[in-house]
């Protein structure tokens, strides 16, 4: 027997035992969780703070290269060495030795206070230098040099750029590239913000190793620092891991990670200094952290022990409780399924058991109105299908009154008022068409002719027409009142709004294997966003007919209001006849068939319909299946 068969008393049961013993498991888990949390938030806490401090005494050190420069830039003896000479316009003025000294001697004052400074080296635009500590290895012109360049691009920004690499300058006490850390900045003429020369300062890597080598995290942690292209600038001897690559950290600034090395979990906490951009790293194994948890896990199983018994006991009390007036309610339903919709449930309950009760026999009082509103739409519906049936009648007994007025104006002698009325009966009889959907192309030809001569009668000399029929697709058929809702809109928003005489041109003919019809005129015709917008709603015309879930729309429905709806949205009213006839192709024979409009300010517009070729037999038997 499966769960959900069982009876809601031993459901509740099960849910209930449920509820009180995987709570309590689940406390377990969650404080062990949480200790770890905290101790772990701790220890990273704390390892930030001392990476803090860290940071902030490299800061200090930086700070102060970055203060040296700037003191440097504003020596006058220094701004002599710079300052390119007034007439050539171009090279340094040449320093005299007695300038050269003063300046070694004010970079020996900054050296001296200074002992995590290894040296410090002046560079003008045209490749000289003056330095207390360092030298050229060779003859070289140094604003070739990387960190020359560097300092250039950096438009008079301090910036570090790390370990020397392949320079051409050294220091005189010999320090090894991996010893120091580079510092330069451009200095640049304060109105023609050109480059007048480079200050370049070595930072020796001691007083960062003397500041990072103290700090120790648990047993074995330690702490290294990385410049912002991923090199390390600090690592203590037989660090876990020789490099830590960039892709490692993210790019908020601080956080903690885990790695596996060299089959060890290691624990990464970093923080990178905003003004350095050097982040500092403590690594430490996860064997080191501290995880005491063994009277925690007595109190829990106690617990989950004390729950239970208190559990079962409750559980079978509150089962019961719930388990029977859901039975009474039960047998309810039971009557009133088997037809009896008087039953009512009578109870005194204020729970969900009495509220589902009274929700009961609403449900019986709507279930008896819909089984009256139901009875009383049908009879409206029948007598909605009597008044369809009546008001059809109507057409035939107009275009026959049509057809009577037209003899007795021919017994009379009124051929004129005969043709009126003989066109007006062929438009009626042809609208109607016995009900059918598709009609023989020569009838729809002669329903354009009959509604052609009487908007001629009516605009007398301001419209002429012409009908071009080849007569190979004279005996196909073609879906009926295509055609006039095209024409009357040429004429009134066409052939009407143009000065003198208009013209209309309706061609019949086939072309690769379609049947195309083309509607030309000679009107006012229409601006490329006036026919921009009726294009946009042709195209809306059809997904708006066709009703969701359905793949053709029903053929002959004349209330198509959703083109109406299309057009209005596309703020192109006047075009709601073609919109309705562009709904009809395509819901009828699908995408590939409808209209396609052209149209020139001045000049005129022309609809091209493209329909397919068919007998009113094949149409039946084939595409309206």
């Amino acid at each position: 027997m499966s769960f959900n068969n069982l009876p809601i008393r031993y459901k509740l049961i099960i849910h209930f035992l449920l509820i009180s013993i995987l709570p309590s498991i689940g406390l377990g888990f969650l404080i062990h969780w949480t200790v770890d949390r905290v101790l772990d938030r701790q220890v990273t806490n704390n390892t930030l703070q001392l990476i803090g401090k860290v940071n902030e005494s490299l800061e200090t050190y930086v700070e102060n290269l970055q203060n040296m420069t700037f003191l440097i830039a504003f020596n006058p003896g220094v701004q002599r060495f710079l300052e390119p000479d007034s007439k050539s316009g171009s090279a340094p003025v040449p320093a005299s030795e007695e300038d050269h000294y003063d300046i070694r001697k004010f970079l020996q004052g900054f050296t001296t206070l200074h002992s995590e400074v290894a040296g410090i080296m002046i560079v003008n635009s045209s490749g000289e230098y003056i330095s207390n500590e360092m030298y050229a290895r060779t003859e070289s012109d140094l604003t070739r040099e990387s960190w020359y360049q560097e300092a250039v691009s950096n438009k008079g920004i301090f910036k570090i750029v790390g370990h020397p690499n392949e320079r051409n300058v050294t220091n005189h006490v010999n320090y090894k590239n991996s010893e120091v850390v580079s510092a330069v900045r451009a200095i640049l003429d304060p109105d023609t913000q050109q480059v007048k020369g480079v200050v370049l300062i070595d930072l020796k890597l001691r007083v960062i190793a003397e500041t990072a080598q103290d700090v120790r995290l648990g047993k074995t942690g330690y702490l290294t620092v990385i410049d912002s292209s991923g090199d390390l600038i600090y690592a203590p001897p037989d660090p876990y891991i020789e490099h830590i690559p960039l892709d490692w950290l993210n790019k908020d600034g601080s956080g903690t990670y885990s790695h596996q090395a060299d089959g060890r979990k290691l624990q990464f906490i970093y923080r990178v200094s905003p003004f350095t951009n050097w982040t500092t790293v403590g690594v430490f194994s996860t064997e080191d952290s501290i995880s005491e948890m063994r009277e925690i896990r007595f109190y829990v199983v106690s617990f989950v022990f004390v729950v239970c018994l208190l559990g079962m006991t409750a559980s079978f009390y509150l089962a019961h409780s719930i388990s029977r007036p859901i039975g009474q309610l039960m047998s309810f339903m039971q009557k009133a399924q088997s037809g009896d919709l008087t039953i009512r449930y009578w109870g005194d309950r204020s729970d969900e058991v009495g509220l589902l009760g009274r929700r009961f026999n609403e449900m019986l009082l709507q279930i008896n109105r819909l089984i009256s509103l139901t009875e009383r739409q049908e009879r409206q519906k029948r007598e909605a299908e009597l008044s369809s049936l009546q008001a059809h009648i109507k057409p035939h007994f107009l275009y026959n009154t049509l057809d009577t007025i037209h003899w007795m104006a021919r017994r009379k002698d009124a051929v004129d008022i005969a043709e009126m009325a003989e066109s007006l009966s062929k438009l009626f009889r042809i609208g109607l068409s016995k009900g059918n959907v598709i009609i023989p192309l020569s009838d729809e030809i002669e329903h354009i002719r009959s509604y052609l001569q009487i908007q001629h009668v009516r605009y007398q000399n301001k419209l002429d027409y012409e009908l071009k029929v080849d007569p190979a697709v004279q005996d196909f058929s073609v879906l009926k009142l295509i055609l006039q809702p095209i024409v009357e809109n040429a004429i009134y928003h066409g052939i009407k709004e143009r000065r003198g005489p208009g013209h209309i041109e309706v061609e019949a003919m086939e072309r690769e294997g379609n049947l195309v019809i083309t509607i030309r005129d000679n009107g006012k015709g229409m601006s490329e966003q006036q026919l921009l917008e009726l294009r946009r709603a042709i195209e809306q015309a059809a997904s708006a007919e066709e009703e969701p879930g359905s793949g053709q729309a029903s053929i002959g429905n004349k209330d198509n209001t959703s083109a109406g709806e299309a057009a209005k949205m596309a703020g192109e009213t006047k075009g709601y006849g073609i919109l309705n006839v562009q709904a009809r192709l395509r819901l009828t024979f699908g995408d590939k068939y409808g209209l396609h409009l052209d149209s020139v300010l001045g000049e005129g517009t022309t609809v091209t319909v493209m329909h397919p070729l068919l007998r009113d037999n094949d149409f039946h038997n084939g595409v309206d299946r």
